[in-house]
């Protein structure tokens, strides 16, 4: 019987979707990947996962309050609380069946979410080890622990301060202090989980002192980070990253915190490392979501264009700029001459929590009061531009050769998707651990541009019509991101083989000591 190892996701795409990936890596090197979920997450699941050999869904059931009667909770935190107290009644019960039975076969250790570590507490209870994962890149745990220790609150305009252990390209500006300031932008898709440690969210705490997160915003500047006291129950780490793009962040976390830290990723989709060099379709993928443009036509649009010539400009679905900047953005787009896909989510301002339906079914399209829509845009650009409302085919989007460029928040996946692909950026990081992988790109791995020095303030129309121009005019620019793709032309990253090969071997060899 293969030995187990359970995973433990938090609750949205950038979650679950890596993830899921994992497992299939697990499998493939003879572990029994056990993928626990809570059951409303049921229909996220692929059937072709379910099919994968070694790869068990163990489910645990969403009960109803057990109290109707008991007080209402804020609306903004109801749903997070809500879910992360039945996973954790649930998760315990499972652990429990699972112990009693007969033929059961105690797990090699278990795999956290770094959003789901505080369900450790119930595996040392059942003596199972536990190893933290990061849904997020390794700068961001970097940065966040680097700025704690040298605290450069005092920074002066102009100045520029070394982070010690980190390459000089990460050195901190008043910029970097200044925007944890800056005012909590609406969400577009509900606020829901972000990408990784330090992209947080309101909630801070579970209500009346139930199971939950103890923290769940990112730190301030100098502050101590939330997922140290986390990964201190961890005999590991693994970061949804590799050396080719992160070898000295990854270093500098596994010397802080004296474990071993794994970089096993990007967990990005099998059939993204097979078509290096080719368009990539989304259908091939994931299923398509609601929205007011088919794949095929997108690609025929794209096919429309010049190589090299369109811009990109996605969100995400978790958070977007201020409703005003939004406005600007459009106003750039119209001025500007370049052709553009413009990615307008229609959830925005949708009430935190779990997304109301699984990923590849269709969902309603509503307009929130909240919500933005360049009316009339599309008709003034003309062919030009194409405006999607709802999901976009993104992965065919950053393959195909006619688009030049990607204005992002730099969540991870994004991030990590277009570099693979050779897209350089125009980054407008928005929170947490959008601002350190904005810096990444820009700085350190020089594939991008910021889309203003100074991101605590409003964003300027002539920030981006500048920034549009000078990043779809650079050759050189575009010519360093087409040369960091190529480390990756042969495939999923062998430094992530590696990593895996490597963590196998350490869960091997620890539950042969500990069975002496």
């Amino acid at each position: 019987m293969a030995n187990e190892i359970w995973i433990i996701p938090f609750f949205g795409q950038g979650h679950l979707l890596p993830l899921m990936e994992l497992c299939k890596h697990l499998a493939s090197r003879n572990f029994k990947a056990v993928f626990v979920i809570s059951s409303n997450l049921s229909s996220s699941i692929p059937s072709s996962l379910r099919q994968y050999p070694l790869v068990e869904i163990a489910e645990i059931s969403e009960a109803p309050p057990s109290d109707p009667s008991s007080p209402p909770q804020e609306p903004s935190s109801q749903p997070h609380h809500r879910h992360h107290g039945q996973m954790a009644v649930g998760l315990e019960n499972l652990l429990s069946t699972r112990n009693e039975s007969p033929d059961s076969v105690r797990p090699l250790c278990a795999v956290l979410d770094n959003m789901m570590s505080w369900n450790s507490e119930f595996f040392q209870k059942f003596e199972i080890p536990v190893v933290s994962f990061f849904t997020s890149g390794a700068c961001s745990a970097a940065m966040e622990y680097a700025l704690w220790k040298a605290h450069p609150i005092d920074v002066k305009p102009g100045e520029t301060r070394l982070l010690p252990g980190l390459p000089e390209e990460m050195a901190v500006t008043v910029s970097d202090i200044k925007r944890e300031s800056r005012r909590p932008p609406f969400p577009v898709g509900g606020g829901g989980p972000p990408g990784g440690p330090g992209a947080g969210f309101p909630p801070h705490g579970p209500p009346h002192g139930g199971p939950g997160p103890p923290r769940m915003g990112p730190p301030k500047a100098g502050d101590q980070p939330h997922w140290l006291e986390e990964v201190e129950q961890s005999i590991g780490v693994m970061i949804n990253t590799c050396d080719e793009l992160e070898h000295p962040f990854i270093e500098y976390v596994s010397n802080k915190i004296e474990k071993p830290v794994w970089g096993v990723g990007p967990m990005l989709p099998e059939q993204y490392w097979k078509s290096a060099r080719s368009v990539l379709h989304d259908r091939e993928v994931r299923t398509n979501r609601k929205s007011n443009f088919t794949e095929d036509e997108v690609n025929q649009w794209l096919d429309s264009k010049p190589r090299g010539s369109v811009l990109y400009v996605s969100f995400g679905s978790e958070v977007g700029p201020t409703k005003e900047e939004y406005e600007i953005l459009a106003e750039a787009l119209e001025a500007s001459t370049r052709p553009f896909i413009w990615v307008v989510q229609v959830t925005a301002g949708r009430p935190p929590g779990p997304p109301p339906g699984p990923p590849g079914q269709s969902q309603p399209i509503s307009e929130p009061k909240e919500a933005y829509f360049p009316h009339g845009l599309d008709t003034r650009v003309g062919k030009r531009g194409l405006i999607i409302h709802g999901w976009a085919p993104q992965l065919l989007i950053l393959s195909h050769p006619s688009t030049g460029g990607f204005l992002s928040h730099c969540g991870w996946n994004s991030t990590v998707e277009a570099i693979g692909r050779g897209v350089p950026f125009l980054a407008w990081p928005i929170r947490g651990d959008q601002h350190s992988d904005a810096k990444l790109v820009a700085s350190y791995l020089k594939v991008g541009y910021l889309i203003s020095e100074d991101l605590s303030e409003t964003i300027k129309k002539e920030d981006i019509t500048r920034g549009i121009e000078k990043l779809l005019s650079d050759e050189e620019m575009k010519q360093r991101a087409v040369k960091l793709s190529a480390k990756f032309e042969h495939g999923f990253p062998t430094s992530s083989v590696a990593a895996l090969d490597a963590f196998g071997d350490f869960l091997r060899h620890k539950n042969k000591a500990s069975s002496h």
